[in-house]
């Protein structure tokens, strides 16, 4: 049996080639489907063989549309493709409405909140480099018989203004992610509204682009229409991601060349005008809708280099818990890498706001300075969106994040290394004076002079003074994760995290205290106590035997500051 299939191998008309059907496999790519086996014949094809980007093209047998191209051999000699049939596509899209349930919320650590080390949590299992041929897992038993197996037809994404070596150093993450990136093998997309559609939009064998970031930078993945049902378009054939629903930039696409390779031909495609949103992507391929614009999250990065230069960089991403953090930990620290060095004594800070529609916006102040200050300043960006994206409310919605970045190639870091105080002897309501001792890398000493008001309702006896840096301060309180009851409460967590660049100080009074959720309820009556320690409760709060009195952060020093000091103070009549 013989047909014919549609694919764009250059430009934006579709072509047409030949298919010769050789059989049917049944349960495969899962249980209750199948695939058709066929040979793909024509000029084109037996140049090119099966290539990354005709995921999707359609085939038709006397006229009428059987499936899509969507699966092939890895290192065939012949150009023979697997074929989703078209009624295993439409049905899985067309099985009803989406049945979400009310998420609950997660438990969310302080640590995470400011971690400077973030590393992606992504729901897919890390694939090795020969993925672009064959998905097999890193060290699988399967890795010898690659070649055997008939596998989805490479999607690779392109990654546009991303360097090579950006990608290099987030190697892992995209392993990770199951994501395969290529470095520059396309064109970058400009921010544009939704575009004008006709009955011209999306004809079956036309080519289709899935943007996941667009501007200054862009990341898209080119494939083919398999078929236009009025504003209904299924594409593809086999999983984009598998990241099941989503709402992500549809546009159309124009194809440069296909380039014929000894290892994998590939589409070398260029993302046009956005016209719809894809809005599910699973195991039969991608669907999406016409006339409906995504919802991105815009991104402005000014950037300070140490030539006092400024570059002003911007372009939206997709929102999506697991790939919106990684796509701007990547991006930010391109942005940085870009203008200034990847490795190497470096001061970088980073102040901006990240905008949650209906919250107060949160305020971003970090500073960092080390040898590897880029990635850090990126994660620390990446850190309180994943927190957000991933904390189980429904009603998140980033508007925004604005960035401003200052980068000097000179570290400048300090230790403290003691306190001092004017007295050891005050009254409620006096001041004293803490001196702090910082030393610089260099050997040198400065002073810090703390001045620090007694509170009237201080309690008589002894308390504690704290000096010492916020990640320090973060580490050694009792409040180590919470459960935010709603998203507000989330925000005000993120917005009081402890800053690792400069110092604080805090009284303490030695006494039983309690921590609930994130609040310290310090110096408690013994009644309270005795309840929270009933023989029939357990559970629900976490005691303390230094309540907190008074804290003071202290504005950031000309250094970075690390360290920690504790010293007694008598308050007396």
């Amino acid at each position: 049996m013989k047909g014919t299939a549609r694919t764009v191998f250059s430009g934006s008309e579709a072509e047409e080639f030949g298919v010769e059907i050789l059989g049917v496999l049944p349960g495969f790519p899962g249980p209750r489907q199948s695939a058709i086996i066929a040979r793909l014949t024509g000029a084109n094809v037996e140049k090119t063989g099966v290539f990354a980007g005709m995921s999707g093209s359609p085939v038709y047998i006397d006229g009428k549309i059987v499936g899509a191209i969507a699966f092939s051999f890895p290192f065939s000699k012949e150009p023979i493709a697997g074929i989703t049939p078209i009624k295993q596509m439409i049905d899985l899209f067309n099985k009803g409405s989406e049945n979400i349930k009310p998420k609950e919320p997660r438990a969310v650590s302080f640590s995470q909140l400011a971690s400077t080390d973030w590393k992606p949590n992504l729901p897919k299992p890390a694939v090795s480099s020969v993925s672009l041929l064959a998905p097999v897992s890193a060290g699988s038993p399967l890795m010898p018989l690659i070649g055997q197996q008939m596998t989805p037809i490479a999607t690779p994404l392109v990654f546009s203004g991303i360097s090579q070596e950006s990608l290099s150093a987030f190697a892992p993450q995209l392993a990770a992610s199951g994501l395969l990136p290529v470095s520059g093998v396309g064109g970058s997309a400009a921010i544009t509204p939704l575009g004008q559609v006709d009955g011209n939009t999306f004809p079956p064998g036309s080519s289709i682009s899935v943007q996941l970031v667009r501007g200054d930078y862009s990341l898209a993945a080119a494939g083919t229409v398999t078929l236009r049902d009025n504003d209904r378009i299924y594409a593809f054939g086999h999983p984009f991601l598998s990241l099941g629903a989503s709402d992500m930039p549809m546009t159309e696409a124009s194809v440069v060349t296909v380039i014929s390779n000894m290892n994998n031909s590939f589409k070398l495609a260029v993302p046009g005008k956005m016209v719809g949103s894809i809005s599910q992507d699973r195991a039969s391929g991608i669907y999406g809708l016409l006339r409906q614009a995504p919802k991105m999250i815009p991104v402005k990065v000014s950037l300070h280099t140490s030539r006092d230069h400024t570059d002003t960089y911007s372009y939206e991403m997709v929102n999506d818990s697991f790939l919106t953090p990684l796509l701007l930990n990547i991006t930010l620290f391109n942005t940085i890498t870009s203008s200034e060095r990847a490795l190497g004594d470096s001061t970088i800070s980073v102040k901006g706001e990240i905008r949650v529609k209906g919250q107060q916006p949160i305020q971003i102040d970090r500073r960092f300075s080390n040898s590897n200050s880029p990635i850090m300043a990126a994660s620390a960006i990446a850190a309180p969106v994943s927190s957000l994206l991933t904390s189980g409310f429904d009603d998140v919605q980033l508007d925004g994040i604005t960035l401003d970045i200052d980068s000097t190639e000179t570290r400048y870091l300090g230790t403290l290394e003691r306190i001092t105080l004017d007295r050891t002897e005050v009254r409620r309501g006096e001041k004293i004076e803490v001196q702090a001792y910082v030393r610089t890398e260099s050997g040198k000493q400065f002073v810090q002079r703390i001045p620090m008001q007694i509170p009237q309702d201080a309690a008589l006896g002894q308390l504690l003074v704290f000096v010492g840096d916020g990640g320090a301060l973060q580490e050694g309180s009792p409040a180590k994760s919470f459960v935010p009851q709603d998203l507000s409460q989330l925000v005000k967590a993120i917005n009081t995290v402890k800053k690792s660049d400069r110092l604080y100080v805090k009284l303490f009074r030695i006494t039983n205290g309690a921590v609930i959720g994130t609040s310290e309820m310090p110096s408690l009556p013994p009644s309270v106590v005795a309840t929270l320690n009933s023989d029939r409760t357990s559970g629900g709060y976490t005691p303390t035997v230094l309540s907190p009195v008074y804290e003071m952060e202290l504005p950031p020093a000309e250094f970075v500051i690390s360290g920690q000091q504790l010293i007694a103070i008598d308050v007396v009549k």
